[in-house]
């Protein structure tokens, strides 16, 4: 059965228009694909632990094949087990707002915690990083108040959004990445137009 994950990054709830471009591809991919596993991961909701120095200890440890005390092992096991819910999806619904040019500060807690050596990357001395996800894909939701492709940028913003998701999934092994766009929100002649335009496009991007 495919297993879907679905990352709601907003803490808007039901105003969140990443979740609702999202929800739209989703609810067409289900339509299509009726027996799909969703398993929703609301970032907003999660309580995430500190990425502590346990963590830290724990992550340098595998990188430089040492082994754990007891407090970095138990750290490592909680990282290990928010790393397999994300490893074991086969595809990633990922609605985002852009905040000041980038991601919500959990989902980037979030990143952090999952995004360790030996479960999502390897790296080797000579060619560098290396990811270990095979047959992912992933698809973004993507919202910005001010910043648009045809927007001048740095004035409204720059990108810094889409460009570090799709490095963090590149590294991760995951290069089969679509996106799906309303941006921008806020500075547009019409809102709900636009908006209903991006809806259409999510649910065109569903198989």
């Amino acid at each position: 059965m495919t297993k879907l994950l679905f990352i709601q990054a907003s803490p808007r709830g039901a105003d969140s228009k990443s979740k609702a471009l999202a929800d739209a591809y989703l609810s067409k991919l289900q339509a299509v694909k009726p027996g799909i596993d969703v398993d929703v991961l609301n970032l907003s909701a999660e309580v995430l632990p500190d990425y502590d120095g346990d963590k830290v200890a724990a992550k340098m440890n595998v990188i430089t094949g040492q082994d754990h005390d007891s407090r970095q092992l138990t750290a490592w096991d909680e990282i290990t087990s928010m790393a397999q819910r994300f490893i074991s999806a086969d595809i990633y619904l990922i609605a985002v707002p852009m905040w000041n040019g980038s991601i919500p500060y959990k989902f980037k807690q979030y990143i952090d915690l999952i995004h360790q050596p030996g479960l999502l990357w390897g790296l080797e001395p000579e060619t560098g990083y290396f990811g270990l996800l095979e047959n992912k894909k992933a698809v973004l939701a993507l919202t910005s108040g001010a910043y648009g492709p045809g927007m001048p940028s740095p004035a409204f913003g720059v990108d810094h959004q889409s460009a570090y998701l799709k490095f963090w999934l590149n590294q991760a092994g995951v290069n089969d990445i679509q996106e799906i766009c309303f941006q921008p929100t806020l500075l547009t002649n019409d809102p709900e137009g636009d908006f209903q335009a991006a809806v259409a496009a999510a649910q065109n991007l569903a198989p």
